[in-house]
């Protein structure tokens, strides 16, 4: 959120930090400076040596503009149709706006698709946030709608005992008791909730006894599961945004146009530690933050440094245990790089991943990653603020470096003016290639005033992925051709799952202060494809790490099991391969959280194979 215009300079210098500029400046220097060390101990030792072989270049070759169009005529013709008030989806968020400019109202509110009754169909869960104290009305509170396994969903939420209503941001699924059903994490401003399922469907909060309630003041946003020391259990790490208060945020009086107030940008604002809960398996968590390495401080003040909004998970380094990328608002993103010991190492920024191509830290809000090429290199894309690229980073032949090639592969131009929050990699036309979906909308209602180029209410972006031999590997799919995707929303939270069993992935898009869109799907393409369900034995039962990799068509995918994805969201268990033409699948094989690997042989077509650790 750093681009937007800052007319009135901060004036107390308790409440506000050094700006976060500076960080980035300082760090950048540094590694200007050990880049420089490191060129002349290269050059010294290359003219030494006469048969020094030149380096491999992964990074694609960049032409122009026209070379980065898509021929539309080679579009899959895809159409996203709103179904939310004929599936029976009647929430609507609240972020208790009146019209006081207090930020936590711009951030919205997280989606989860999750099966609560083990029955197969994804159902919805949408995070609320509230009134605020003194407004007045009943409590929005969150809500959850059952899917009847034809896309139609029904209210449950009384039924499932999530009625208690709190200022809500985020949402976590994952069976963190291994009984065999999706227990529910709901961040917030304030304290945290842990929520077990009882295996009928209803939830009870085990927050205090789990130990994972948070600062009474503390404003976390994204959360996930995973078990990053491979024990067995599912672990928790928890985003805490920024340090805030009604109190300082008033007292910033932040305005655009020099009279009214306005959204303050998270600059404003000191930043927060995350939190690492360690799972005891006993119903118990432990908080290993600081003798972990999550906690980071800025080297020039020893405040916390991240201003953490959305995460994912990965196995960078591919030594067997899972890595957190951590996208932070207008400071460097993180990759905690873990090192096996139960502790971990931050490495954005000697990795690349820190900042963008030109050397910036940018309002970075949603993450997600996956090999888009299927060549067997990973990329992380980062949204970001108005004015900013979406960042694409590809990992490069060393793991852990990776370059930001978003200009060169097609969404780095297209992206540039929105303001875009949950964004996802998925194959939506089953043609075997992740595409790329972006939520999109701004903070402001009132924007256009002081920036004609920008507006509140924003479509999202489809970027369709043509394949790595093209010049770039994404082409932005016409608004005109996608249905109801190219709605203008305000949107924030994004996720997916196939939710009427017809193979093809539909969509959720969450707004701040509105109804959600829930699109179906309509691709018509006759192309095949194949879903997978794990259910882990000495791994966690959700399998969450594991990894799938397909051959099918003289193509190799691979996808992992990673519902933390997106921006304050959850993402369905399963995983989707389109399979395009192809008759047959070559190989399917799966290595689980343990290392272990498993190969299943006569896997069928257009159908959903279900694998158990043995």
């Amino acid at each position: 959120m750093a681009d937007e215009p800052r007319d009135e300079p901060v004036r107390d210098d308790e409440l506000v930090p050094e700006d976060d500029a500076v960080i980035g400046t300082a760090l950048r220097w540094s590694l200007a400076v050990f880049a420089l060390l490191a060129l002349a101990v290269a050059v010294g030792w290359f003219l030494m040596r006469e048969d020094v072989p030149q380096e491999e270049v992964l990074a694609k070759e960049v032409g122009t503009v026209a070379d980065l169009v898509a021929d539309t005529a080679e579009m899959p013709r895809v159409r996203f149709v709103d179904i939310t008030a004929a599936a029976g989806i009647d929430f609507v968020h609240t972020n208790g706006a009146r019209g006081d400019k207090l930020l936590p109202e711009t951030m919205g509110g997280g989606v989860a698709f999750l099966d609560v009754e083990g029955d197969g169909d994804p159902d919805l869960l949408f995070v609320n946030s509230a009134h605020w104290a003194g407004a007045g009305g009943e409590q929005p509170t969150t809500a959850l709608y059952l899917n009847d396994g034809g896309g139609t969903f029904e209210n449950a939420t009384r039924a499932a005992g999530l009625d208690p209503a709190f200022y809500g941001m985020g949402v976590a699924v994952g069976d963190y008791d291994n009984d065999g059903d999706p227990d529910l994490f709901l961040t917030a401003l304030g304290r945290n909730r842990l929520l077990a399922n009882d295996g009928s469907g209803r939830f009870s909060d085990v927050t205090a006894r789990a130990g994972v309630a948070g600062g009474a003041e503390t404003w976390s946003s994204s959360a996930g599961f995973f078990d990053y020391d491979n024990d067995g259990d599912l672990d928790l790490f928890v985003c805490n945004y920024v340090r805030w208060s009604r109190e300082i945020d008033v007292e910033l009086n932040f305005t655009l146009n020099g009279t009214d107030r306005a959204y303050g940008p998270p600059t404003s604002y000191e930043g927060a530690h995350s939190y690492l809960y360690r799972n005891e398996g006993d119903g118990r968590f432990v908080d290993v933050s600081g003798p972990a390495g999550i906690e980071v401080v800025n080297p020039l003040n020893g405040r916390p440094m991240a201003k953490a909004l959305a995460l994912t998970f990965a196995d960078v380094d591919r030594d067997g245990f899972l890595d957190v990328y951590v996208a932070n608002d207008t400071v460097q993103n993180f990759l905690f790089r873990n090192r096996g010991d139960g502790t971990f190492e931050e490495v954005g920024a000697v990795s690349g991943l820190g900042f963008d191509g030109a050397g910036n830290a940018t309002g970075a809000m949603g993450v997600d990653g996956g090999h888009y090429r299927n060549d067997g290199q990973f990329g992380v894309a980062i949204a970001n603020f108005a004015n900013e690229m979406s960042s694409l980073y590809v990992a490069q032949r060393e793991s852990l470096q990776f370059t930001d090639e978003a200009a060169g592969e097609g969404i780095g131009a297209p992206s540039r003016l929105f303001l875009s929050f949950g964004l996802f990699f998925f194959d939506y036309d089953l043609d075997g290639r992740l595409d790329l979906l972006q939520s999109n909308g701004h903070l402001e209602d009132e924007i256009r005033q002081v920036q004609a180029s920008q507006s509140y209410r924003q479509p999202a972006q489809l970027f369709w992925n043509q394949g790595s031999d093209a010049r770039s590997c994404f082409a932005e799919v016409p608004a005109d051709t996608v249905g109801d995707l190219a709605r203008p929303i305000v949107g924030r939270g994004a996720a997916y799952a196939d939710i009427d069993a017809d193979g093809d992935l539909d969509v959720v898009l969450t707004q701040s202060g509105a109804a959600p869109l829930l699109l179906r799907n309509d691709q018509q393409l006759g192309r095949h494809w194949l879903r997978v369900a794990l259910e882990g034995s000495s791994a966690n039962r959700d399998a969450v790490g594991a990894s799938v990799e397909v051959e099918a068509g003289g193509v190799t995918q691979r996808r992992r099991v990673m519902p933390t994805r997106s921006y304050l969201s959850q993402v369905e268990p399963l995983l989707t391969f389109g399979l395009d033409d192809a008759e047959r699948i070559d190989s399917l094989r799966v290595t689980w959280p343990d290392g272990t690997i498993q190969a299943v042989s006569e896997v069928p077509l257009d159908g959903t194979l279900r694998i158990r650790q043995p």
